[in-house]
């Protein structure tokens, strides 16, 4: 028996190592589509901030490219206008993201508690947002929002409101909204997902305790989905502090609201394709990449920390 084993032992080690490598090969496509499109950008853009183009007279000389070092990084953290698109996003982001998490994680709580024909409609219909591409969407709300067509407008008029949805004041509130439509959908799905793998024992158990819906809710659930909580949030840190689509065409709107540094990446996006300063637009980039990266780290570091005893 133990002879047969150990010359069958190779033959096993052969077929895990096969298979442990086949499993490996699925994550090719994701390796190089980050290379591709995350890494060597990066670094595109590290070298491209590391020069500043120049022309000569009143500007309409010939062009010259010289080596600037860390001037135009340097420059970017003093830019103030840039750091106050980066105050609104971070404040945006605080009040925006705990709110749709709530949400998302209410709402994927309501469908485990439901039957699986029930939670299968209603999982669908909250996707559909999510599954509309972003541009679309953000038409279709700006559509909404408009006091010369929208129905929004006259409907808050019968209540004796004036709803400006493209003030100052109201803003931020437009495109949070239209944020949560497309954002619950999603977290609600990834959170959903994560109860049903949670063993029913677990839940059944705590009844015959005598523990209710809630209890169980708050007590057992939450705690056991946690991980994909601080994932749906990191995920929502990168999205929100790279926010750029929305504002972007709400400004076609509301101008005077919406200023072309109104987020961190619309600055960068004027820098670079209004002023045509590639090499200071490539270094702003940096710099947001940095925070961004430094924001969800920071994030997962506290909340992903082993409960002590």
């Amino acid at each position: 028996m133990s002879r047969a084993d150990s010359m069958a032992s190779p033959a096993v080690m052969t077929w895990r190592r096969i298979a442990a490598i086949k499993g490996a090969s699925f994550t090719v496509p994701f390796f190089l589509g980050f290379v591709l499109f995350t890494a060597v950008p990066i670094v595109l853009a590290l070298r491209e901030s590391m020069y500043t183009t120049k022309s000569s007279g009143l500007g309409f000389g010939e062009k010259t490219i010289e080596l600037s070092g860390l001037a135009n990084l340097l420059k970017g953290v003093g830019d103030e206008r840039f750091w106050a698109g980066m105050g609104r996003v971070a404040l945006f982001a605080a009040i925006s993201i705990p709110l749709i998490q709530v949400a998302s994680v209410a709402v994927a709580l309501l469908l485990d508690a439901a039957t699986r024909k029930v939670a299968a409609r209603f999982r669908l219909a909250l996707l559909i947002p999510y599954m509309i591409p972003g541009i679309v969407a953000t038409l279709i709300w700006i559509y909404l929002y408009s006091p010369d067509v929208g129905p929004l407008t006259p409907f808050f008029a019968l209540f004796g409101m004036d709803a400006d949805f493209y003030s100052g004041e109201l803003i931020w509130v437009s495109i949070g909204n239209l944020m949560a439509w497309g954002g619950i959908g999603f977290n609600m799905l990834i959170v959903y997902a994560a109860l049903q793998a949670v063993p029913r024992e677990i839940f059944e158990g705590a009844r015959v305790d005598g523990a209710s819906e809630l209890r169980i809710a708050w007590s057992i659930k939450v705690p056991l989905i946690r991980r994909s909580l601080v994932l749906t949030t990191v995920l929502s840190i990168i999205g929100t502090l790279q926010i750029f689509s929305d504002p972007m065409l709400f400004r076609s709107m509301a101008p005077e609201t919406v200023t072309r540094d109104f987020t961190p990446i619309m600055g960068i996006y004027d820098w670079a394709f209004a002023q045509g300063d590639f090499n200071y637009a490539a270094a702003l980039s940096i710099i947001l990449a940095l925070v961004v990266g430094l924001a969800s780290a920071i994030f997962y570091r506290f909340t992903n920390k082993a409960p002590t005893s």
